[in-house]
């Protein structure tokens, strides 16, 4: 199972709407194939009530083995299902990476 899809099943957990996990190692200055920085997006009723910083909690606490790991970057875009409505469905883009793709 790739690291991908492990972070995918441990989120499952928050009941997701809308769950995309990506793998943006590509963009970094690391070796190839590696699984090391990860954007999520994730949209769920349980963090209806929730602070950002409580949100992220969450997360991190169901990670906590990957982020104390092989993750080394881990950009979290949360909303309620209302706050993705607004959005449009849309979370913002990743900003190119400093040394990435050398």
């Amino acid at each position: 199972m790739t690291l991908q899809t492990q972070i995918e099943h441990k989120l499952d957990a928050l009941a997701p709407s809308v769950l995309r996990v990506e793998n943006e190692s590509h963009r970094h200055n690391v070796p190839p194939n590696s699984e090391t920085h990860f954007k999520v997006t994730l949209v769920s009723e349980q963090l209806d009530g929730l602070m950002p910083v409580k949100r992220h909690q969450q997360v991190y606490k169901l990670l906590a083995d990957e982020l104390a790991g092989p993750v080394h970057a881990l950009a979290l875009h949360l909303y309620t299902p209302a706050e993705w409505q607004a959005r449009g469905g849309e979370r913002p883009d990743s900003p190119d990476c400093r040394g990435g793709g050398k």
